[in-house]
């Protein structure tokens, strides 16, 4: 149950060494390192839940970094981002379409009896468990603050 995502992760970090494909084991590598970083700092052992929240972690750095290397002119270094970000994403699960991603914020909404922007807490609670690693949170936190401010 707890080590799925790393089991499949250390699998995988064997079969890019065997074929040398060097991108993807440099960011399996940093996966995992994030991962034990984690551990040791919170001194815990992180199940499947804990593991997505830092692959979204990653996620969201690489796109913050790419529009920062795209800015700054450094497109090879955007280049090297955006090849981890493609290797990340590929242990994430399918991402929420937006018609699915508006349904659960409304049935959420809906269950926490929301009224205004003072349930954004609870919305957001509510819906963490269900969207990690399917939705950007920042894009999330936008929509419910949308439909609280129209309340």
């Amino acid at each position: 149950m707890t080590v799925a995502l790393k089991e499949q992760l250390m699998a995988e970090m064997k079969e890019a060494m065997r074929a040398k494909d060097k991108e993807r084991l440099s960011t399996i590598r940093l996966i995992q390192a994030a991962i034990k970083q984690r551990e040791v700092d919170e001194r815990i052992e992180l199940d499947d839940a804990q593991v997505l929240a830092v692959l979204d972690k990653m996620v969201k750095q690489r796109r913050d970094s790419i529009t920062q290397f795209r800015d700054a002119g450094r497109d090879d270094l955007a280049v090297k981002e955006e090849v981890e970000l493609e290797v990340i994403q590929g242990y994430l699960p399918t991402p929420l379409s937006e018609a699915e991603l508006d349904g659960l914020i409304n049935e959420a909404i809906a269950s926490t009896g929301a009224a205004s922007m003072q349930d954004m807490g609870k919305v957001m609670g509510e819906l963490r468990a269900k969207v990690q690693g399917r939705a950007d949170m920042g894009e999330v936190s936008k929509r419910i603050k949308a439909l609280l401010n129209q309340a």
